[in-house]
């Protein structure tokens, strides 16, 4: 199905070429003069083959049709990363270059969902945002104003992440999976 440039998200299937091709990261830019784009870094399924392409954000693009289900995060080992769907208990080994950077977010019960393409998974989609805690953060500096000024954290998975003044170690928050940025102080 056809898809304008603009709506491509980290995890879909592109085809191009008659070749697939895994979305790693889509970016949209709106310059003050000239056309807006969207440029895409792509991982070709078939080799691994890493391509970046560009697009004006009203150009349609072909998304792959690919089957797409949600599964639990087992866990991790040698062979790769082991999931399984929840209806019909039926697992599935991924490769550490599909998940790539994603693996901090794995953590045993996530839900994600994996995009497979003739039995093999090619795509990974974590949820939008996920909690974990503060493991180490810097102390506040007095006079900062709480408003502009952030401080580097390290969280419980390994991420680092800006946050406000007022987080500090042992305080689970949220964060977005995405761009890896602080979005709020978990409500649990």
């Amino acid at each position: 199905m056809k898809v304008i440039a603009s709506s491509l998200r980290k995890g879909n299937v592109v085809e191009m070429d008659g070749k697939l091709y895994a979305v790693l990261k889509a970016e949209n830019f709106h310059p003050g003069k000239g056309t807006p784009t969207t440029s895409v870094d792509m991982r070709r399924i078939s080799d691994g083959v890493k391509v970046a392409e560009r697009w004006r954000t009203t150009e349609m693009v072909e998304k792959a049709t690919v089957d797409e289900r949600e599964y639990d995060f087992l866990y991790s080992d040698g062979e790769g990363f082991h999931f399984m769907e929840p209806e019909s208990y039926e697992q599935i080994t991924v490769s550490a270059d599909v998940v790539g950077e994603d693996d901090v977010f794995l953590s045993e019960g996530i839900k994600v969902y994996l995009k497979t393409f003739e039995g093999v998974c090619i795509a990974l989609e974590l949820p939008q945002k996920v909690t974990v805690e503060i493991t180490e953060t810097e102390p506040v500096v007095k006079g900062q104003t709480a408003s502009s000024s952030y401080k580097p954290a390290i969280c419980s998975n390994g991420v680092r992440v800006m946050v406000p003044p007022h987080i500090g170690a042992g305080t689970r928050i949220v964060i977005n999976t995405e761009d890896r940025s602080y979005v709020e102080r978990a409500r649990d």
